[in-house]
């Protein structure tokens, strides 16, 4: 069996293709990794691992294997297609990691630049942020009050990383925090600015940071200098269509002093390279996420790779308790970004006896046979159904939605609103009986019947639909969600707003789907009072940790299961680890060490303007 018999996608075909261009005489197991790694950047990873599939047999069920690990190692490095970090080759290979050449160019200079950061500490009046702390987080009873050590952190760094599940305070933090940043001498003239990756997520934390802001207990003038507007990334770093150059970079960086970037865990690494990029150096980021969250769609998990190996050391303990009067645990940080982590676990929003706290502690310490006692349990906030099946998930969909649908019919947008987000259906995949398009297609003829609409007609009073691509014309953005009402006009969508509701003849709307269920990816940042959450009948490689996690920790009150026992195991111990390098470029060793601690960083990666 030849390369030319695998089952490679046109992608890897096309990319095999010009690379035999650039080197007849290329042998097979070169085109092979080269044909994998693109398959891997597709998939998720940043890079691929050669031992995941080195002298595999058979591989993928094929009468075919790649060589052993190091004789395959030696026959790329002898090839000229593949080069190290700084030669100019289409791939790199360091170590076993084999990358596209722009993605080892990302994470090196990505890494670079946050260990650049992560060291330079700027000047700070401590007296002031001590007054300033004890003021903003009086009203915190946690010991240690993990908000306020971020916080401190966050002033105190050029770079702070900042996880915590849902309820945590996220928001509460960083309103307070850039407070606290106000108040130092010279902060009022500081040019903060907030962004998220996107449309949806960006609003959001607008409007819970406006809303913060009344309870703050600082002068007017600090209130007022709060930022209150949001970008998404795309828009801040001035992206150009399906160029990957954005008009903001090192040569012409954002005119920030602060930038706080929500919902980080869903920043891929070319973005996240990118915008860190053009930051100015002496500029602070603050990245808050969720680490135990789903990655970003695209190849990359920075935000988690980030969390590793956190902690404070002897001295960092010292100066927060001098600073704080909190009591800090002291764990040696395996990471050269070290302090800079902060992880907030305290949860405001599941109390100590919540069914869906537990399950998602449960969930991320991959404790399957927990899990699965505590649903047999009766939980008030827990319901498990372990024998799903499409008619019956139909029926209690219909169930759910029936008090959005009554109030549809009166064309309330905000009461309207408020029904929607009562209740929501979130499903791993598009595909099939439990994905979304099979349950929005089975509930619409359902929907449709009941309410005497012709089959083929789209548009109907309560038809709830989803934004697929943004629209700067008319202020619409990926994941907006649209809710159709009859009105004297006619049928009008509704999307809530920063000033109320507005609404569009449906004409008008960019892409869409119809959205009575929604992937669980799509739902991220989003809360509900209660979700229904569906898991396929048939394994998936969906099925992770990390989506099961998400998924339940949508819901406020209530999560309801649909999910086959062996669905819901699966989904437990499985980790969606993808395959990178940016944790271990950030992991400390003795030599590292030294020159971290000496302020020693080298230059950044220049390669980005060669590919």
């Amino acid at each position: 069996m030849t390369l030319a018999d695998l089952p490679l996608g046109p992608l890897e075909r096309a990319f095999v293709a010009s690379l035999q261009r650039l080197e007849p005489e290329a042998s097979e197991p070169v085109l092979l990794a080269a044909a994998l790694c693109c398959e891997a950047l597709a998939s998720g990873d940043v890079c691929l691992p050669l031992e995941r599939v080195a002298g595999k047999r058979p591989w993928l069920g094929h009468d075919f294997s790649p060589p052993p690990l190091s004789t395959w190692r030696a026959q790329l490095e002898a090839s000229s297609l593949i080069g190290a970090p700084d030669e100019y080759a289409p791939l790199t290979l360091v170590g076993n990691r084999l990358y596209l050449a722009r993605y080892q160019a990302y994470e090196q200079q990505l890494a670079e630049q946050l260990l650049a950061r992560a060291v330079d500490v700027p000047e700070v009046d401590e007296a002031q942020l001590s007054e300033s702390l004890a003021r903003l987080f009086a009203f915190n009873q946690q010991s240690p009050d993990w908000q306020r050590l971020a916080a401190a952190q966050a002033v105190r760094r050029r770079l702070a990383v900042i996880s915590g599940g849902p309820g945590t305070g996220k928001t509460t933090t960083v309103v307070r925090l850039l407070a606290a940043l106000l108040e130092q001498p010279g902060g009022e003239r500081l040019a903060i600015g907030l962004a998220a990756p996107t449309g949806k997520a960006a609003a959001r934390m607008a409007e819970a940071i406006r809303s913060a802001k009344a309870d703050l207990p600082v002068r007017d003038a600090v209130k007022a200098a709060l930022p209150d507007e949001a970008r998404t990334l795309h828009r801040l770093l001035g992206s150009r269509g399906d160029s990957p150059k954005v008009r903001h970079d090192a040569t012409n960086p954002l005119p920030l002093d602060v930038l706080v970037v929500d919902e980080a865990s869903m920043v891929d690494l070319a973005l996240m390279a990118k915008l860190v990029a053009a930051l100015p150096p002496k500029a602070r980021l603050i990245l808050l996420g969720d680490k135990d969250q789903l990655a970003a769609v695209e190849a990359g998990a920075v935000f988690a790779e980030l969390c590793e190996g956190r902690g404070f050391d002897a001295q960092a303990a010292t100066e927060l308790q001098r600073l704080t009067g909190q009591r800090v645990p002291v764990e040696v940080p395996r990471s050269r970004l070290g302090d800079a982590v902060v992880l907030l676990t305290h949860s405001h929003r599941f109390a100590g006896d919540s069914g869906i706290g537990e399950l998602a502690r449960r969930i991320n310490g991959g404790d399957a046979k927990g899990c699965v006692s505590l649903l047999q349990e009766s939980r008030a906030d827990l319901v498990w159904n372990a024998v799903p099946s499409p008619t019956a998930l139909i029926e209690r969909l219909e169930q759910g939605y029936a008090p959005y649908l009554q109030a549809a019919r009166l064309g309330d947008p905000a009461a309207a609103f408020a029904a929607f987000n009562d209740f929501r259906a979130l499903t791993a995949q598009r595909e099939g009986a439990f994905g979304v398009t099979g349950i929005n297609e089975a509930l619409e003829a359902r929907l449709k019947r009941r309410l005497g609409v012709a089959v083929r007609e789209r548009w109907y009073p309560g038809r709830a639909v989803m934004v697929r691509q943004n629209d700067y014309a008319l202020g619409l953005f990926n994941g907006d969600i649209g809710l159709c009402l009859k009105t004297a006009q006619g049928l009008r969508v509704y999307f809530e707003g920063d000033d109320g509701f507005r609404g569009f003849a449906p004409a008008r709307l960019p892409s869409h789907d119809s959205a009575f269920a929604m992937t669980v990816h799509k739902s991220q940042g989003s809360e509900f009072s209660e979700v229904l959450l569906a898991l396929p009948e048939q394994p998936s490689p969906l099925l992770t940790r990390a989506l099961f996690y998400t998924g339940i920790t949508r819901a406020k009150r209530k999560v309801e299961i649909w999910a086959l026992p062996p669905r819901l195991q699966e989904a437990v111990v499985t980790r969606a680890e993808r395959a990178a390098g940016l944790a271990e470029r950030l992991t400390c060793t003795a030599a590292q060490e030294g020159r971290v601690q000496a302020g020693v960083a080298s230059e950044p990666a220049d390669q980005l303007s060669l590919f």
